[in-house]
């Protein structure tokens, strides 16, 4: 519910008051040298009443797209202007984020950790800290990641579309495809969801890097769903095209072990039966054709060219037989 008045917010010992701006580190767990791991926290606070949001990025330690949408995302919101708070947490698996891996020590997935617990496992502690302190306080959320692994993803969002008011604002995002996306078990979307938070999560490139269209489509993403809450104006372009509502997914495996070629490009569509690459030994003998088994709008790729049988290969978003999928719905600003 927005707030009728501008209001204080505080995590943890931090307390923002309205029309102001403050950067801290909010502690949640000792290192074995005695010293503390933190998280960082920038909290914009609204001189005027808003909806409160939050972005978080590296949920996932080596997914850092979402790191370098937030940085940006920052320097353009000026708490003056802004109606409502944003509270961004750009590192959220900060264990992760400095050693460069997906989970935290304990090898547990953060993102499979979701709601947690104060006694749990170290997993299980963030988690419960970062509902507690982020998520509990806001009424929306943007949770940003990329591609696991040696893939790389087409800018995308995923959320429940079954929600109206989610589905206008994954439309206001507007990436070039949004996915109806069942929430997983553990997961912080499953869990702010069940708070009654509405949740994007958007979906772009590949771990380990910045990649500058990641990046921007991020940014004028989050811009534009903030200005659609009513939160401010900015000079964000609309999308170049509408977004397209996908209710389907699925990917292309390898039938063989071997080394992979691909010729394709994230976002071209394809046909079902289409030749989409091959799959050959080290002499380049033997090639076995990889095809399409669907059509539509490929949003995922494997950059790994050494594949082993049923290895993903190539993912793709499959319009709805009935034609449903296929006008794009246009975005509303107020």
């Amino acid at each position: 519910m927005t707030r009728d008045a501008a209001e204080p917010v505080t995590i943890g010992k931090e307390t923002v008051g309205p029309g102001r701006s403050r950067q801290f580190d909010l502690r949640f767990a000792r290192l074995p040298t005695g010293t503390w791991e933190s998280i960082p926290i920038s909290i914009v606070n609204g001189r005027k009443p808003g909806p409160t949001i939050w972005l978080s990025g590296a949920v996932h330690g080596d997914e850092i797209n979402g790191v370098e949408v937030i940085r940006r995302v920052l320097p353009r919101i000026e708490a003056r202007r802004l109606s409502g708070t944003v509270i961004a947490v750009p590192v959220v698996n900060v264990f992760g984020f400095l050693n460069q891996t997906r989970n935290l020590p304990d090898r547990r997935d953060l993102n499979r950790s979701f709601p947690g617990s104060n006694r749990g496992s170290l997993a299980s502690r963030l988690a419960h800290l970062f509902m507690t302190e982020v998520v509990g306080k806001c009424q929306y959320g943007i949770d940003l990641h990329t591609a696991a692994g040696h893939r790389t993803n087409l800018p995308q969002v995923r959320a429940d579309l079954s929600d109206p008011e989610t589905r206008r604002l994954a439309t206001a995002f507007g990436p070039q495809v949004t996915i109806h996306a069942r929430v997983r078990d553990g997961s912080l979307r499953q869990a702010a969801t069940e708070m009654g938070i509405k949740v994007l999560v958007y979906e772009s490139g590949s771990v380990q890097r910045f990649e500058e269209q990641s990046v921007e489509t991020g940014v004028a993403g989050i811009l534009r769903v903030m200005q659609e809450l009513g939160m401010g104006s900015w000079d964000t372009p609309p999308p170049p095209q509408p977004t397209l509502i996908v209710h389907k997914t699925t990917w292309v495996r390898a039938n063989r072990s071997g080394i992979l070629t691909l010729k394709l490009e994230l976002g071209e569509t394809v046909e079902a039966g289409q030749r989409l690459g091959t799959v050959g030994d080290a002499l380049g003998g033997r090639p076995t054709l990889v095809k399409a088994h669907a059509s539509g709008t490929v949003i995922a790729r494997t950059l790994n060219p050494l594949v082993s049988q049923g290895d993903a290969l190539v993912h793709i978003a499959v319009p709805r037989a009935d034609g449903k999928d296929e006008p794009a719905i246009r975005r509303r600003l107020d």
